[in-house]
């Protein structure tokens, strides 16, 4: 615990203006952000007595070591500077909000020539109309399949609509009339643009309009005896109005606005979202987060309004946002909202009417959502926590693991030996920091030293960032073998450190990517307070194996000096937990909490592992004779079988006529020509329901897409 008075910055060092300041601990991880007008009284009053402080900003500044400010012109510019900051650093003592799922929005590809309506989630892109969110994606399709009626807009993807053109034939949705068919022609695309447009005003609000006019026309239709038409028309209508059923009028003057509510208690708040465009209300999304700074419910709706507008531009600002507690001071988070919407926002709290009426329905939402968290994260925690503590005590640990990395190894009889690395925080996967390898020291299956090599590679990552922060040096001189003196290339003292370059994995943790909801960086970070990868150690490495894995990553860390990680490993057979050193395994009651955590943590470092070994091996099965000529990229590849139009001409060619390929110099021919010559020509492809011989050039054609025939 640091002493605030030893960091403390000297009387009248710190300007009277506005700014931003950030708080360090002793690693320089940013812990905490925050903006001020008057920058020297808001920093004078963290460095008071600790007596006098709210527990949690007296653990805030007891856990930094530093503090720095940055002086802008205006309290506006703090705010928009305090909010990159949060997204850059993801401080711990800041109040962050995270959805607790992606919700999915109704969106118009407007930047295509034909656009399309679909269900989207994720980040918004350019040119694209959006509409919600909705809490569920079958709302959005109901909604749509209503207007298709009205609006044939197409939504299909773009291999349905290139097939359909291909072939001149529309899809189903165009024989039912609820798609234009652009993709065959029957409208131009200024037609199919006019009809998305036209989707959109509805989708907007602007229904009465549009609805008076169909009203006009069936009528019309109805006077000159056009019965089918005017019936058509009729449908048309109520369709439509079926449509804007769904979503009921809740304020009469057609009122663009979005209101926040929030619910909150001592240690967590919940916070939700109605948008509301032309009086109805369009979507919903809703946030819950953990009080980890002294905030009160205008703090609370400042960082809501950051969080749901910091990434918005234009008409996404609605007109007026209403929330139940207004931040001050407020006039620089309104010019805030205004300068993002490019006109005047109204930030105020319901006083009257439907809208204070509308506020007390958003309210009781986030009430519900705070009261529903509750009952689940109680139940998860508590397993978890057990969990962890029959783990810890299994293993003779001092504390519960919070941190567990385990590794796997996995290949197909000793070809593509790979291996994985998963990590779960708290009980709960952390997929941004999965790893991967390619075994690279010896060729062939031998799992014992395979494990040895990546531990030791995962490892040695680690040494080599302290190393680089110099917090190896302090903690290693003196150790013996192990000494804090370091070399150009590795770590002096450490086997197998000295003049090799730094190790890098084969990659993050696949297409999952993000973070789990609510969790936040974590471990040492680089220079500008980022969190750096693979430089955070585990309390507990677990090894998909027996005896000898767990002897092999053991020796691994001992070999590297690294004392203050435990091992362990699980067998498969009977669910053994397996230590250093032990003749006879742990274990655990089949019941045990800690060891369903544990085969939760082994059978996801399989599944990595294994997905890792089938795409490697895949990819050798694709790969053709022109694969293995070096220097030779995929585009000119595609341009020598183009040429030839097969690998066997491709064979019989001279190096003059390989360089008659535009893009192929004559030493690139030369190296096509004699890795062509060097390799067996493949066996003939033989259709399996004739018995016939495939010919060559459908053997070329293959070979093009990969080296793999039909």
């Amino acid at each position: 615990m640091a002493d605030p008075s030893s960091y403390r910055p000297k009387p009248g060092q710190i300007p009277d203006s506005p700014g931003v300041y950030k708080f360090r601990d002793e690693h320089g991880r940013v812990i905490y952000v925050g903006k001020a007008k008057s920058l020297r009284q808001r920093l004078s009053s963290y460095f008071q007595d600790l007596a006098n402080l709210h527990p949690r900003t007296r653990t805030m500044v007891t856990t930094a070591a530093a503090v720095e400010w940055t002086v802008v012109s205006t309290e506006v510019e703090a705010l928009q500077l305090e909010y990159s900051w949060i997204k850059e650093f993801d401080p711990r003592f800041n109040v962050k909000y995270r959805d607790d799922k992606s919700y999915p929005s109704l969106a118009v590809t407007l930047n295509e020539e034909f656009p399309r309506v679909q269900v989207m989630r994720g980040a918004k892109k350019k040119g694209v109309r959006y509409f919600g969110p909705y809490a569920h994606a079958w709302a959005i399709r109901e909604t749509v399949d209503l207007m298709l009626r009205v609006f044939p807009v197409r939504t299909c993807s773009a291999g349905v609509f290139k097939r359909s053109a291909q072939i001149g034939r529309p899809c189903l949705l165009g024989y039912i009339g609820k798609c234009s068919a652009p993709c065959v022609g029957r409208v131009t695309a200024d037609e199919h643009r006019q009809l998305a447009e036209e989707f959109c005003d509805f989708m907007a609000g602007r229904t009465g309009t549009y609805l008076r006019r169909l009203e006009e026309q069936m009528h019309e239709a109805a006077e000159e005896m056009e019965y089918e038409k005017a019936a058509r028309l009729r449908d048309d209508i109520g369709a439509l109005k079926r449509a804007m059923e769904k979503n009921a009028v809740v304020l009469a003057d057609a009122t663009d606005a979005d209101l926040i509510a929030v619910a909150e208690d001592e240690l967590e708040a919940a916070v939700q979202i109605f948008h509301v465009r032309g009086g109805r209300v369009r979507g919903q999304r809703g946030w819950v987060t953990d009080k980890v700074e002294a905030v009160d419910t205008a703090g609370l709706v400042e960082h809501a309004l950051q969080q749901l507008y910091g990434e918005e531009r234009g008409d996404a600002v609605p007109k007026e946002v209403l929330v139940p507690a207004v931040p001050e001071p407020a006039e620089p988070v309104a010019q805030w909202l205004a300068d993002r919407r490019g006109s005047r926002v109204d930030l105020r709290i319901p006083q009257r009417g439907d809208k204070k009426d509308l506020m007390e329905t958003v309210q009781r939402n986030a009430q519900q959502a705070l009261a529903l968290h509750k009952t689940k994260r109680a139940s998860d925690l508590t397993t978890r926590s057990r969990a962890l503590e029959e783990i810890a005590e299994a293993l003779g640990l001092d504390s519960a693991p919070l941190r567990v990395e385990c590794f796997d190894i996995s290949h197909l009889q000793g070809d593509d030996v790979v291996a994985s690395m998963v990590v779960f925080e708290d009980g709960l996967p952390r997929k941004s920091e999965y790893r991967r390898f390619q075994i690279k020291s010896f060729a062939g299956q031998d799992d014992v030293r395979s494990m040895h090599e990546v531990v030791s590679r995962r490892f040695r990552r680690y040494l080599q960032e302290k190393q680089k922060t110099g917090e190896w040096q302090e903690e290693a001189t003196g150790a013996e073998g192990v000494p804090g003196a370091t070399e150009a290339s590795g770590i002096a003292g450490v086997p197998g450190t000295a003049g090799q370059p730094i190790d890098r994995p084969d990659g993050p943790g696949g297409p999952e990517g993000p973070d789990e909801p609510g969790q936040g960086p974590s471990g040492p970070i680089d220079e500008e307070g980022r969190p750096k990868r693979f430089a955070y150690p585990p309390q507990l490495v677990v090894v998909d194996g027996g005896k000898p894995q767990v002897a092999a990553a053991k020796r691994a860390l001992d070999e590297l000096g690294v004392d203050d990680v435990a091992v362990c490993g699980l067998a498969k057979r009977l669910e053994e937990v397996w230590l250093p050193d032990e003749d006879d395994p742990v274990v655990l009651p089949r019941s045990s909490e800690g060891l369903y955590l544990l085969q939760r943590v082994r059978d996801e470092a399989h599944r990595f592992a294994i997905t890792y070994q089938r795409s490697k091996r895949a990819k050798s099965l694709k790969a053709g004779p022109l694969d293995t000529v070096p220097g030779l990229g995929d585009s000119r590849k595609q341009a020598l079988l183009k040429h030839f139009g097969s690998v066997k001409r491709l064979r019989a060619a001279t190096v003059e006529q390989i360089c008659e390929v535009p893009g192929v110099g004559r030493k690139t021919a030369e190296t096509v020509a004699a890795a062509l010559a060097g390799s067996a020509p493949a066996a003939p492809a033989v259709n399996t329901a004739t018995g016939e011989i495939i010919e060559d050039e459908a053997a070329g054609a293959a070979s093009s897409n990969g080296g793999t025939r039909p």
